[in-house]
């Protein structure tokens, strides 16, 4: 039955978990005008990737034309600012045929009934992509609402200079992390291994994933939120543990203080993702070809799992009046060879699919890593092991809690069990202020 706020779970097709959607849900698991034999498509597509006009114009000039469908890019911001406005162009019906989104804001799009399952026509598009990759555009049901694009699995960054002149050695597990940040300190008092930074939440998402944790599921009509679920404790005490003792430093990422330490060998590892060098040519300039790239430590020997930090995906919205020909844009954009590698070379992406992931732009390492030639191909193994995920939707206000609680439990070195227990208060406060029905 709908719940105060009207909100009633659907079942498209076979769908065998359930998502809490808008009443208008069900049109979405039909089909809307099809391309073939209804005259010339035009289609807007809302993204913020750098060079997609260029990327579209291969669709526009060859498979497109051939089917006269037409795709006309609009530039936009990323992140909430989107998420926002989608929201409000569909609220009065005027939304895009089609949408760059986070995983992570798919079920906001979904409860909201923006978004289409396109299933049917790009269903058989799974055998492309990861597992685990694939299973964040579904949400645990039978219905897709969006194709993989581009992802961020994470991994260990360290100098390998330093590491050697301190006499340390990789760590696997995330016990030998904690015994390297340790090792490192009496060697050297004044460098850090690392720092514990909560300005970006997806970090500690990602950490999470990897060690199984599933932060909103569902049960029927009911959701069940486990931000504090023992997964996440068990990565919160760990890292709220080094902090305490200062084997590793408080400090937030992307400031000119962590810019500089990372420039100067002040700290001299990274845990991050497949997009670092990125960020490292402009953080760290002077450090580039002394780094190394290794699988993220494990919680446990003989594990191979990791988790996502970052990625996007591309949906088709169920304003659109031609869904069949979006999603068969869509599943071009993400999966044909020379789509990606333009993708690659004018957005600067790590693709989702994974035949992408050692072709083209990915047969040579980053110039960063120049001396790392096997960069891609490890990428690419890790990339595979991605953890599942479960995100819901209120993500964005789960991310705002954990930034104010951990970074006041970081710079004060308090806590982190505490500051968790705030996020799941705070992330379950507004579900059910959203009108969501959540599980005691």
């Amino acid at each position: 039955m709908p719940n105060a706020k009207g909100r009633r779970l659907h079942r498209c097709a076979a769908s065998t978990a359930a998502l809490v959607l808008g009443a208008g849900a069900l049109a979405a698991c039909g089909s809307s005008d099809d391309a073939a034999g209804s005259g010339p498509v035009s289609l807007t597509y809302w993204t913020w990737t750098p060079g997609m006009d260029k990327v579209v114009d291969l669709w526009n000039e060859g498979p497109g034309k051939k089917d006269r469908i037409t795709v006309t890019v609009k530039k936009q911001a990323s992140g909430d600012t989107l998420v926002t406005k989608i929201l409000t162009a569909h609220k009065a019906g005027k939304a895009p045929d089609l949408v760059q989104a986070e995983y992570q804001a798919l079920p906001t799009l979904v409860s909201n009934d923006a978004l289409a399952d396109i299933s049917r026509d790009v269903g058989d598009a799974k055998g492309k992509f990861a597992e685990g990759v694939w299973q964040q555009t579904t949400l645990g049901t039978d219905a897709v609402y969006a194709v993989p694009q581009d992802i961020g699995p994470m991994m260990f960054y360290y100098r390998a200079d330093l590491f050697e002149k301190y006499g340390l050695t990789v760590p696997t597990t995330w016990d030998e992390f904690a015994a390297t940040a340790r090792k490192l300190k009496e060697a050297a008092p004044d460098v850090d291994l690392t720092t514990f930074s909560a300005n970006d939440s997806g970090l500690f998402a990602g950490l999470a994933q990897q060690a199984g944790a599933r932060w909103w599921t569902t049960s029927g009509d009911t959701w069940k939120v486990a931000v504090d679920d023992a997964a996440t404790r068990k990565v919160a005490d760990f890292w709220g543990g080094l902090v305490k003792e200062g084997a590793v430093d408080n400090q937030p990422m992307y400031t000119p203080a962590w810019n500089k330490a990372l420039n100067t060998g002040q700290q001299i590892a990274w845990v991050s993702a497949v997009w670092a060098p990125g960020t490292l040519t402009t953080a760290a300039p002077d450090t580039e070809g002394k780094w190394a790239m290794a699988p993220l430590p494990q919680w446990s020997k003989g594990e191979d799992v990791t988790g996502s930090w970052g990625g996007s995906s591309t949906a088709v919205t169920t304003d659109s009046r031609h869904q069949d020909a979006a999603a068969k844009f869509a599943a071009w954009l993400n999966t044909d060879g020379d789509a990606l590698n333009a993708l690659a070379k004018e957005g600067g992406i790590y693709p989702a699919s994974t035949s992408a992931q050692l072709s083209g732009a990915f047969t040579t390492p980053p110039a960063y890593f120049a001396d790392q030639p096997d960069f891609y191909t490890l990428a690419a193994r890790i990339a595979k092991t991605t953890a599942p995920s479960a995100w819901g939707p209120n993500v964005n206000v789960a991310y705002t809690s954990f930034k104010d609680a951990f970074g006041a439990a970081a710079k004060n070195k308090s806590d982190f069990g505490a500051a968790l227990r705030t996020v799941q208060a705070d992330t379950v406060a507004d579900m059910k202020k959203q009108g969501f029905e959540v599980a005691q």
